[in-house]
């Protein structure tokens, strides 16, 4: 898959969160982590490339094909650990020590974190995304889907990310589930 096919998946129709503004916001995240190795960088670059290339919110399965096709696109050095933390954007949950890992996710999930006008538009767009789920079930499931990253007690497991966002991520997520509850 060339770059450009990449492009093409991200710029498909039905694509209004998971495109490649999403991809752009986290590599621009991604370059304003200053302590990484060449080597950490580049596994990070084509797993932030990689993670939602497949997507199609009528599947439950789209991170394991995501990594699968990734697996076969990328680097043989790099094929296990890109992934490995591609499938880990499926539940978002890290293992301690594990770096690479809570950067991925950290970063995937920054969006939680921001300004007002910058999450409504995402939630927005999530909710074009599923336009097939009638309001009833979308309001419930997305609620459930806030809920667990509400309860947890670290939405970012990269300590900088937590830092700097999860405040704002936790306010920004009761105000949507009051919101879906109304």
């Amino acid at each position: 898959m060339t770059h450009e096919e990449l492009v093409a998946a991200y710029t498909a129709p039905g694509r209004h969160y998971h495109d490649l503004s999403h991809i752009e916001d986290c590599l621009a995240r991604l370059a304003c982590v200053a302590d990484l190795s060449v080597g950490d960088r580049e596994i990070l670059t084509q797993a932030i490339w990689w993670h939602d290339v497949v997507y199609d919110p009528t599947r439950s399965d789209n991170e394991e094909r995501s990594a699968v096709l990734a697996e076969q696109h990328v680097a043989p050095e790099l094929r296990d650990e890109v992934g490995r933390l591609i499938r880990l954007t499926r539940t978002h949950d890290v293992a301690p020590g594990d770096r690479r890992g809570a950067l991925l996710i950290s970063i995937d999930l920054a969006v939680l974190g921001a300004d007002d006008a910058t999450y409504d538009a995402y939630a927005q767009a999530i909710r074009r995304e599923y336009a097939h789920v009638p309001d009833d079930a979308y309001r419930a499931g997305r609620a459930a889907v806030l809920e667990r990253f509400a309860s947890r007690p670290v939405i970012y497991p990269d300590p900088a990310f937590a830092a700097a966002l999860d405040a704002k991520a936790r306010a920004n997520l009761a105000r949507e589930l009051k919101q879906l509850r109304s």
